[in-house]
């Protein structure tokens, strides 16, 4: 690859030198999570369990999300290879939490060393992968520039690059070329990533599905379930899942409208980010809506209008529920969020105008018919009204959407095919 570029050298003693008040801080935030203290030295690259022995598998992600959404292609490469094992990395307790209940056979997690030289030649010495699998945008220089110097073959898939950071990645060209130019394979998950990363002199990057149309539908608790049909009764509801700020009120205020005339309607209401329940809660009661809390283990009672679902891992369950699931991020400038979820279980899909960051996907979903958009509290109310309405309209939304997720199938045993071949080459 030839000499790195300085940006590259500077970082590199500048991660080092900082490397122990780095530390402190993923320390400090892992504690206050609830880690187990012997894993979070893991970020040193320390290991807290043994390598396997044979093939060994890395995939690194991000968080919560990127993490999920490689668990089914990991099953999938162990089903037709099962010699090989598997390691997934990420940053954050909470996706250390979620995926411990969700990791497939012979697949452990471990916390992501810190970007500095030690720490990771200290979890590479360990674990010596035959494959490296970086998933969506986490470039960590160092990481990426020690694990190609030890020779280990390594990929990018469901690569994401904006125009935004594609032109913040032109003005530093050598940099960017030398970052990218570690991966013989690059899975993009939407063709303007594609062409982003080609017209950056990555002339290998194709598009192809997005991995969260792969990952299968999330899990739900059957008891759960049944728990909260037999509170609900047969009351009709709808979802609005992944709330940002700015949307609740939009959220609420379609539901008010909606009350009028059917005034048994619940809410199921997701926020993103659970540590806002209290605001929302707030804004509910201030609209004059009753409320109940998930998180303060309260089921939805006759008078219930509002079910704040303020609550992490269940988001498989509202989805499973819930026959009309409005889907956020999309009507504030967040970009959207993964559609393939509500999808996967044949929920039918309403969202807001904004969802950028799946562009390709809800293009594809509006020609087969498959979601609604709508901007605005009106509107919002008058797509989730016809649905409540018209049940032969409803059925048809479902099943469209059902249909647009098993379409998708074909994809996951290409690109299992792809990375495999970087593993054992013909």
């Amino acid at each position: 690859m030839g000499r790195r570029p300085f940006p590259l050298r500077l970082y590199a003693v500048a991660a080092n030198m900082l490397a122990p008040v780095a530390y402190g801080r993923v320390r400090a935030k892992l504690r206050e999570h609830g880690t187990d203290p012997v894993r979070i030295r893991e970020r040193l690259g320390h290991p807290t369990t043994d390598r396997p022995d044979g093939r060994l598998i890395w995939f690194h992600a991000a968080s919560v999300g990127e993490s999920l959404s490689v668990l089914r292609l990991i099953s999938h490469m162990g089903q037709t290879h099962d010699d090989w094992s598997f390691l997934i990395t990420s940053g954050t307790a909470t996706s250390g939490k979620i995926l411990s209940d969700r990791l497939p056979d012979r697949c452990v997690h471990q916390f992501a060393p810190l970007d500095s030289r030690a720490a990771v030649q200290r979890f590479l010495a360990h674990w010596k992968p035959d494959l490296a699998v970086f998933v969506e945008s986490e470039f960590w220089p160092q990481m990426l520039c020690l694990t190609h110097a030890g020779g280990v073959p390594m990929a990018l898939i469901n690569a994401r690059l904006s125009d935004r950071s594609v032109r913040g990645w032109q003005r530093f060209g050598a940099t960017a070329r030398h970052l990218l130019g570690v991966f013989s394979l690059i899975h993009c998950q939407d063709r303007r990533t594609e062409a982003n990363l080609r017209h950056l002199g990555m002339a290998h990057a194709k598009a192809g599905r997005n991995l969260k149309s792969l990952s299968g539908p999330l899990p739900v608790d059957q008891a759960k379930l049944h728990a909260m049909r037999e509170a609900i009764a047969g009351r009709p509801l709808w979802l609005a899942s992944s709330t940002h700020p700015g949307e609740d009120e939009i959220m609420l205020e379609a539901h008010r409208a909606l009350l009028m005339d059917h005034p048994d309607l619940l809410l199921v209401l997701v926020p993103r980010h659970p540590e806002r329940a209290e605001a929302i809660a707030g804004l509910a009661r201030a609209s004059g809506l009753r409320i109940t809390q998930r998180s303060a283990a309260e089921m939805p009672e006759d008078g219930t209008e509002v079910y704040l679902a303020d609550t992490l891992g269940e988001t498989g369950l509202w989805y499973a529920l819930c026959p009309i699931t409005c889907l956020c991020g999309s009507f504030v400038p967040v970009g959207g969020h993964n559609p393939y979820e509500p999808a996967q279980a044949g929920s039918a899909l309403v969202h807001g105008p904004l969802h950028a960051n799946f562009a390709d996907t809800y293009g594809e979903l509006h020609e087969a018919g498959a979601s609604t958009q709508v901007e605005g509290a009106e509107a919002l109310a008058a797509a989730v009204d016809r649905f409540l309405r018209d049940g032969a309209a409803l059925a048809q939304a479902r099943q469209a959407i059902s249909g647009f997720s098993k379409g998708q199938e074909d994809a996951l045993d290409a690109l299992a095919l792809d990375l495999s071949a970087l593993v054992d080459p013909v």
